[in-house]
């Protein structure tokens, strides 16, 4: 069973959209409990980091996912991947999980729009990475964001471009992240997603 934490502040539905659609088990929740229960985690997030941070501490689920990243698999989602690092600088400074490496600051002014909008392929560096397999450079996938991360080298798993190099996926042993939705990205997302089910069996 993937529980997708539910804490006030994320794109739910569609996520479970997506795994219902891939057949696997998921449940909507924030009881701690069943978060304990489940085989897997999902941390969507839309919105702005602190106000997102400020809602899963009103949850009282901050140290518990902490907790439960050494244990099993956790996926972070758009701000959600955002929420896993250290530290965050939108609006104002404020502290992530830091179960990920490094900050999360504005994409560099480069000419091109913000937020970045749309499709954009992916270079994938670790292509070992479990939630990798079947994913190619040039596969393309979703994004909807103005701020990026900056991960340490050895934690980024993909980037993609737009102007600079932005993260599009990090990973820490247990830990995953996506810049962008899989709930969104077509038969890629999808089998990142599938990815991510088998690691819970």
């Amino acid at each position: 069973m993937i529980a997708i934490i539910d804490y006030g502040a994320g794109n739910l539905f569609s996520v479970q959209n997506a795994l219902s659609y891939l057949g696997e088990p998921c449940v909507i929740t924030k009881d701690k409990n069943q978060l304990e229960q489940a085989d897997g985690l999902i941390l969507p997030g839309v919105g702005a980091f602190p106000y997102a941070m400020e809602k899963l501490k009103e949850t009282g689920l901050v140290s518990f996912l902490r907790q439960q990243a050494g244990k099993k698999p956790l996926l972070g989602i758009c701000l959600g991947m955002q929420m896993l690092l250290e530290e965050g600088y939108e609006f104002t400074p404020t502290q992530g999980l830091g179960l990920i490496s490094g900050k999360v600051d504005r994409i560099p002014d480069t000419g091109l729009k913000i937020p970045h909008m749309g499709w954009n392929q992916l270079v994938v560096k670790q292509k070992d990475n479990p939630l990798m397999q079947g994913i190619q450079d040039g596969d393309s996938v979703y994004f909807v964001h103005s701020y990026m991360a900056y991960p340490k080298e050895e934690e980024l798993t993909a980037y993609c471009e737009y102007g600079v190099p932005v993260p599009a996926f990090v990973s820490r042993g247990n830990v995953f992240g996506a810049q962008f939705h899989p709930e969104k990205s077509g038969e890629v997302g999808l089998q990142i997603l599938r990815n991510f089910g088998g690691l819970t069996r």
